[in-house]
């Protein structure tokens, strides 16, 4: 495999300026990496090697007219939740067919405005809805990572994200854009020893991503540190009039901020999220972080949330409600598939019946539950009504600190089919994550640590709305101090 797809996103931008390697060469690589792992990983669904190679040749050419944008020549994965112009998009469900948009969605718009190289569409859990990237029409993602013991298990790499985060960890991109509406990004992020972030709710245009819970669901990117992922951020955000929940505010240097430090900040630790049975390799890293943040200068304050124990069943009523109405569109009728029957009803029903995994169908089900007559006002209001009180913490929690320091996730990556069988045991992966979406806070994952079993452990820092600065400094800070370079032994 050639070096240059074991290099960072910014050492690449920096090779590519001083005429070290070209944009071409740098395509070739990747297009030929994808091309010997991922039978083994799948964790790309769709590659588009000769467009990468098109759109490198036209950032060659920009480059030696000294035109060059932000991410000029960067090969980047997509996942498949992006409308991407011309070139199919599925959300890894059947329903979808081989639909192809006809127009492009904003984040992946502004990835190519600034000169970033597609070299393909990354798998994801079915319409988003998983946490282990078992529910595809594609099949799952192999994680990159093993485990020590010597039994070889094939691991998950995490959901919905998890084909963007495989390919970050195992060098298939310099990064990938990815969703998160409980966790999607930062809980893969911490399963593949790759960073990810989630940034306030309405950073960045929702327009053209295939919608699973529309208060939810924000874009952001994976990459292989906290530089890359500020860097790509940048790229990914900024106003756009075709999203109503847009946001109209400037976007900040987020790579400046990676590296402003800690010294006099206060950082939270939130005692709700010592959870019983937690690890205690999680315990561990979590007090590292602290003590970590405190050599930095940061000030570690207690704080509470005492609504946190009813995020994920708010979560699973919210959630599962927009679902029931977003996904009520594939019908059968306009686009993706079509099963005949001897009605229209029929037609309806068939359709959905066999478009639709059995976990897309669960929620859709759930939702439609929730919102029914006689219990919207049991369910659906209430949950809403916890999801103020959840957000209300937040604001209360801010008045003592500037940001929180937590775990990720409750365990490292778990085996393919441990937890399928069982959705509660696997919807209490997002146990740590599903409060930012809530309450629409800005959420980082940084690598820090591996288990017993050699298995990566991120640590989460959590930070007021539009404030993605300070959870970069404090990411920057964690990086730096847990010195965490383990990288997933090539296997594929």
């Amino acid at each position: 495999m050639s070096k240059l797809t074991e290099l960072t996103l910014a050492a690449a931008r920096d090779g590519l300026a001083k005429k070290a390697f070209s944009a071409v060469e740098l395509a070739t690589a990747f297009n030929q990496a994808i091309e010997a792992a991922n039978p083994s990983l799948n964790a790309y669904v769709l590659t588009t090697p000769e467009k990468a190679l098109d759109m490198a040749a036209a950032s060659d050419a920009r480059l030696k007219a000294g035109n060059a944008g932000k991410l000029e020549g960067i090969p980047l994965g997509i996942k498949d939740l992006f409308c991407t112009q011309g070139v199919r998009a599925t959300a890894c469900s059947n329903i979808l067919g081989e639909f192809a948009p006809t127009y492009e969605s904003t984040v992946t718009s502004q990835l190519w405005r600034d000169g970033a190289v597609m070299l393909g569409k990354l798998n994801m859990d079915e319409f988003a809805m998983g946490s282990s990237n078992e529910t595809s029409r594609f099949g799952p993602v192999v994680n990159p990572w093993k485990r020590q013991d010597g039994a070889n298990a094939a691991l998950t790499p995490g959901g919905s994200s998890g084909g963007s985060a495989a390919a970050v960890a195992a060098d298939l991109c310099l990064g990938a854009t990815a969703t998160d509406t409980g966790g999607s990004i930062r809980q893969p992020a911490s399963f593949t020893g790759t960073v990810g972030i989630k940034p306030t709710y309405g950073r960045a245009s929702r327009y053209g991503i295939v919608a699973f819970a529309s208060s939810l669901d924000q874009a952001g990117p994976i990459a292989k540190n906290v530089l890359d992922s500020a860097i790509l951020l940048e790229s990914m955000c900024g106003h756009d009039p075709k999203d109503s929940t847009s946001l109209q505010v400037p976007v900040p240097d987020f790579a400046a901020a990676v590296s402003r430090g800690v010294k006099g900040l206060r950082i939270g630790v939130p005692k709700e999220y010592r959870v019983d049975g937690m690890p205690e390799a999680i315990e561990k890293l979590w007090s590292d972080g602290i003590a970590w943040l405190k050599d930095a200068g940061a000030e570690i304050v207690d704080v509470s949330l005492p609504h946190t124990k009813y995020a994920l069943p708010c979560y699973y009523i919210v959630a599962p409600a927009e679902a029931s109405s977003n996904l009520a569109r594939y019908d059968g009728m306009r686009f993706g598939k079509r099963v005949a029957g001897n009605t229209l009803t029929e037609t309806y029903e068939q359709s959905r019946a066999q478009g639709f995994g059995n976990e897309v169908k669960r929620r859709i089900l759930i939702g439609t539950y929730v919102l029914s007559a006689g219990y919207y006002d049991a369910y659906y209001l209430r949950a809403q009504r916890v999801r103020s009180r959840i957000a209300e913490d937040f604001r209360q929690a801010w008045q003592k600190c500037d940001a929180l320091l937590t775990p990720t996730a409750p365990s490292a990556a778990f085996g393919l089919g441990e937890k399928s069988a069982d959705p509660i045991q696997m919807y209490l992966n997002d146990v740590f994550t599903v409060t930012a979406n809530l309450a629409g806070l800005p959420g980082i994952s940084v690598p820090a640590a591996l288990d017993a079993q050699g298995l990566p452990l991120g640590l989460q820092v959590i930070g007021k709305a539009l404030d993605e600065e300070t959870v970069f400094a404090v990411a920057g800070v964690l990086e730096a101090q847990a010195g965490f370079t383990a990288k997933a032994k090539p296997w594929w």
